[in-house]
């Protein structure tokens, strides 16, 4: 039994039978893939299970997302890459491997990757070859064709879980402690300016959205993102908005700068910005100290330290500005850096808390206030985050009425 040829020729019989004058809904497709199937096991006596399955896989193929469909729906797996048809790799449980299963065709490759364009009203092409977008599931989906890919189209999607993790959650995973946790739920709630940073995979997504939580929820809150990923929940007075790529149909990009200058004008109490990672750095700041006090936003660095560098250099990027200028802005609107970091056993953590104090000279002076500090290593490594510096700016927490540290 050949079963590429019956795969083959159970699809040919069931996309001859589709109707393309007229909408057609899952369960009438699903309906006729049952028919053909059971049509196909009478003539080539395939048990039930290879039945039920190839029913799964000509669903997910006329209608999903291919074979990838199972890979989104597997809540271990957080992590998709596909360098061109043959090669898929998969990130689940923490762990990286190859997985056994390919694309018939980079065509079929590339029709799915239409599909999850056309989702979320993205358009990738030869003439505009790397776009992000998201999944249904709210999945991240990073895309990249040729001519700028060599080795065919390559997708990554980062798989977020279903229901957003929360601090709890981080606590129990080793990411931080119940003090500190406590520490930046005062601080949050009043109402200090936190920029989250980190590597590449180091959680700064899900630390922010774990952090909102304690927003109160009577607050107004404007969530800015390039692919929207944020899940906050219970906040009534909610606006999301989402980054737009100029297409060929005339609609012209709508950015990051765009979105920050726009929310400023619509009453908000905080602005949190998925990932500052160009010249919409200046708009951010520029935000901060213009009295939205408790907004949010990552970045990549590799040091609470690093973070303030790569910001004045982004600033840079959007206003040609003198740099004693810029690090006074950024000191009086950032107050907290928290930095994360991936392990060498995987785990992430938080490795160091920063408090931004002012500009001192041509330095920008800070204060750590946690340090991650390793004690062993038993397969999985072991520390805790150590209190080094009581936090020095207490205005805000007196406002709100708050005892500093506690």
């Amino acid at each position: 039994m050949d079963l590429q040829a019956i795969r083959q020729e159970l699809k040919t019989a069931i996309q001859n039978q589709i109707s393309y004058a007229r909408e057609q809904e899952d369960e009438e497709i699903q309906e006729l893939i049952d028919t053909e199937v059971l049509k196909c096991a009478k003539e080539h006596f395939l048990p039930y299970q290879l039945k039920e399955q190839l029913a799964r896989e000509m669903f997910y193929a006329i209608r999903k997302l291919d074979i990838l469909q199972e890979l989104t729906e597997d809540s271990l797996v957080t992590e998709i890459m596909i360098n061109g048809k043959d090669h898929i790799f998969v990130e689940r449980d923490g762990r990286l491997f190859r997985w056994d299963k390919q694309f018939e065709s980079n065509e079929k490759l590339e029709d799915v990757i239409q599909q999850i364009v056309a989702h979320c009203n993205r358009c990738v092409n030869e003439a505009s070859p790397i776009v992000d977008a998201r999944l249904q599931n709210g999945s991240r989906v990073n895309i990249v064709l040729a001519p700028v890919a060599l080795n065919g189209p390559i997708v990554t999607i980062r798989r977020f879980p279903e229901h957003p993790i929360q601090m709890k959650d981080l606590v129990r995973f080793g990411a931080l402690d119940e003090e500190v946790v406590h520490f930046l739920q005062q601080l949050v709630i009043a109402g200090y300016n936190i920029f989250i940073s980190g590597g590449t995979g180091s959680g700064k997504t899900t630390f922010l959205n774990a952090l909102s939580d304690f927003i109160p929820k009577d607050e107004r809150i404007i969530t800015i993102e390039d692919s929207a990923e944020l899940q906050i929940t219970g906040v009534l007075n909610l606006v999301r908005m989402e980054t737009r790529n100029a297409n060929v149909e005339g609609c012209k990009e709508i950015s990051i700068r765009d979105l920050i200058k726009s929310s400023l004008r619509m009453r908000p109490d905080r602005i949190i910005v998925g990932e500052v990672r160009g010249s919409e750095a200046i708009d951010m700041i520029q935000a901060l100290n213009t009295g939205h006090d408790g907004s949010l936003s990552t970045g990549h660095a590799n040091s609470a330290r690093d973070m303030l560098s790569r910001l004045e250099t982004m600033t840079l990027m959007g206003m040609d500005l003198p740099l004693s200028a810029i690090r006074g802005q950024i000191a009086s609107g950032i107050d907290i850096i928290v930095h994360l970091g991936r392990l060498r056993d995987k785990s992430r953590k938080v490795l160091e808390i920063v408090e931004v104090l002012s500009l001192v000279g041509d330095r920008i002076e800070t204060s750590v206030l946690y340090q991650f500090e390793e004690t062993g290593d038993n397969g999985k490594i072991i520390g805790t985050l150590k209190k080094v510096n009581e936090l020095q700016n207490i205005e805000k927490l007196r406002s709100a009425g708050l005892a500093a540290g506690g």
